[in-house]
């Protein structure tokens, strides 16, 4: 029940903001976005029809390709969404808050990137892109991101041909805002950062991260690629045995870590990524020593 209470809410706020960067900012400005949303505003736009219907009917074939390549559950948690959007978009009566073209694409896309961030937080989608976009990604040589930019691409080309080569490009500006916006609210600010370390001095390093910054770690054994030891060595084994340190932090600890990690080893071999999200085990939130 709380998941589900979660879900729902994460869902409505979604909707409630989607719906105010359309219709208090994108659509009595005649602006346009990117994927199945700009689609529909598109061809609001040319032929005048109803916005509303038009989100629902291009979401539809997305929403049946979701059923297959991804699960029912996911798909029917994407349509209340999209027909709840619908829903809003017709019967909300919302103020146009401003017809400044850049104040326009920014905070309409950063409403409406909202809006679609807080849905995928809940476990469903507004915009049906990322669903073609991953069954075109496990079918061809394309990723995610780059069959997205592909369709984007596509639609800003037709939109300057058929409209004006200014509102495709606010279009861009739009399509910007909404994407940054939609990874700070699915990462936010605490984006995690994964550190590999490699180093001779691995449990001098262990012992910073627990004892003094309170971070969890994993240690893997490994063994050296590169060694200047003779083969015929009996102690080259041995000698070339190493443990390497895992850690998982925030993006706003690992400048301080690293500092300590220099200080115990300056030739320390550190790899950094980043996590897109974890669960359970021992992630601490923030660590005051380096703030």
């Amino acid at each position: 029940m709380k998941t589900i209470l979660r879900r729902t809410i994460l869902t409505v706020l979604g909707v409630l903001s989607a719906t105010v960067g359309l219709k208090s900012f994108l659509i009595p400005n005649e602006f346009l976005d990117g994927g199945v949303t700009g689609i529909s505003l598109l061809l609001n736009l040319i032929q005048g029809w109803d916005i509303s219907i038009l989100i629902v009917v291009f979401n539809v074939p997305f929403l049946l390709l979701g059923i297959r390549n991804i699960n029912a559950r996911f798909a029917l948690q994407s349509l209340v969404s999209i027909l709840a959007l619908a829903l809003a978009l017709r019967f909300l009566e919302l103020p146009a808050v401003t017809s400044d073209k850049l104040l326009v694409s920014g905070f309409g896309g950063f409403f409406l990137g909202a809006g679609i961030g807080l849905c995928i937080r809940g476990g469903s989608v507004l915009d049906g892109t990322e669903i073609m976009a991953l069954y075109l990604s496990k079918r061809t040589s394309l990723s995610v991101s780059d069959v997205i930019l592909i369709v984007n691409i596509a639609l800003f080309g037709v939109a300057a041909l058929i409209v004006d080569i200014d509102r495709a490009m606010y279009a861009i500006l739009t399509y910007l805002a909404a994407s940054k916006t939609v990874d700070f609210i699915i990462h936010g600010v605490e984006e995690y950062t994964a550190l590999t370390i490699i180093s001779d001095h691995s449990d001098a390093i262990r012992k910073m991260l627990t004892e003094k910054l309170g971070l969890g770690v994993t240690l893997f054994q490994g063994k050296k690629g590169f060694s200047r030891s003779e083969p015929s060595d009996p102690h080259s084994a041995a000698a070339d045995e190493i443990s390497i340190v895992y850690t998982v932090l925030t993006r706003l600890e690992v400048a301080g870590v690293r500092a300590d990690i220099e200080q115990i080893d300056p030739s320390a071999f550190i790899i950094q990524s980043v996590v897109d999200e974890t669960r359970g085990g021992m992630i601490k939130k923030r660590s005051d020593d380096h703030f």
